[in-house]
């Protein structure tokens, strides 16, 4: 693969333009406001939940949490971990070979031979990654909230609440960018195949896209620890 320029920092309302190029769709600002969006998005037995732990009284911690308690450091050496692995070009150059070779082709062969099927295996690969460790840190923010002070130990009831009620919209909205990127992939592939212009990069330009897109993802994911870990440092 040819050497990628660096990228500009990804933020999340990046990972909505991205996610809006794909499904060729307006990325306009939602209509409503944030209480009427999650009335629409949050049954009644998650609302109940919410509003106990918005206004009951929060159980303490059976035990202190295991481990040290997370920091800057903490989040920023995760995340530098999941981009290195996100952008790793031997690893994409590996799944891209596979494509090669799972259309019966091999590499000099016309490049509109490849199969979609190696990239999406490689992008759900670091789709769990990301998912995994960000869950693993969130999970280990509330509980060092929940033993720092009855308001904090409040915000790590409510996020609880929350993250549990919006994954799996969430994971739906996931879950159905391979399918986007799918699509994307077999329009630029008959492009190259047509030979419209893109013959001889336009793998390439596709395999950087879907890093783009996980690199939005991850700011995306990071963002409630963040918000989290700023919670904590103000104890």
């Amino acid at each position: 693969m040819q050497q990628s320029p660096p990228r500009a920092a990804i933020r999340g309302s990046t990972f909505v333009r991205l996610l809006a190029r794909l499904g060729e769709v307006d990325a306009g600002q939602p209509g409503g406001s944030l209480p009427d969006r999650l009335s629409q998005w949050l049954s009644w037995t998650q609302s109940i939940a919410l509003s106990s732990a918005l206004d009951g009284k929060v159980a303490p911690l059976d035990e202190p949490p295991q481990g040290e308690t997370p920091n800057d450091a903490l989040l920023a050496g995760a995340r530098a971990a999941l981009v290195e692995a996100i952008t790793d070009e031997q690893a994409w150059s590996r799944a891209r070979s596979r494509a090669i070779a799972r259309a019966g082709a091999v590499e000099g062969d016309p490049d509109h031979k490849v199969d979609y099927s190696a990239l999406r295996e490689r992008y759900l690969l670091m789709q769990r990654s990301i998912q995994g460790t960000t869950g693993k840190l969130r999970g280990e923010l509330r509980d060092h909230l929940a033993m720092a002070s009855p308001e904090l130990a409040r915000l790590a009831e409510v996020d609880g609440v929350m993250e549990g009620a919006l994954s799996p919209r969430e994971q739906r909205l996931l879950g159905g960018v391979p399918a986007l990127l799918e699509t994307r992939f077999e329009k630029a592939r008959k492009a190259a195949e047509e030979g419209a212009g893109t013959t001889g990069i336009w793998l390439d330009l596709f395999i950087r896209e879907m890093q783009d897109i996980l690199l939005a993802e991850l700011d995306v994911r990071f963002q409630p620890l963040e918000g989290l870990l700023a919670a904590l440092h103000g104890s």
